[in-house]
């Protein structure tokens, strides 16, 4: 078992993972440790695309509320549709492309307004 953001998951094989993602959906991921001041380690995410059969572009959350200070960053509160366990922190300024190798469990899904949200979000950062 593994804990991260307060949610408790099992590891499992990510066989068939393109077939079920989409955008929107929230994920457990695992993104390797970089040495940088990126993101890393364990801890839910939205996939914003399916880029190539093995690469979806992802936005990492955060539980902590400075991230706040930064800008790009949304706050999604938590219900029974999103999966998440607590207030949480989308970090756009943070989008990355992730081999779906790293999507470890979907937990949910954004409702359409949260969604659109972050993508007006992340237009505005791209420009």
């Amino acid at each position: 078992m593994n804990f991260a953001h307060g949610i408790n998951y099992q590891q499992k094989p990510c066989a068939n993972i393109i077939s079920n993602m989409k955008p929107g959906d929230v994920w457990i991921v695992e993104i390797p440790e970089l040495g940088t001041h990126e993101q890393s380690g364990i801890r839910p995410a939205i996939v914003v695309a399916s880029v190539a059969k093995t690469i979806a572009t992802i936005i990492p959350f955060t539980s902590n509320k400075s991230a706040l200070r930064f800008p790009y960053t949304l706050s999604i509160l938590p219900n029974n549709k999103n999966g998440l366990s607590a207030e949480s922190f989308a970090l756009v300024f943070h989008i990355r492309a992730l081999d779906t190798s790293f999507l470890k469990k979907k937990i949910g899904e954004l409702d359409k307004k949260d969604l659109a949200s972050i993508r007006k979000e992340a237009r505005r950062l791209i420009g």
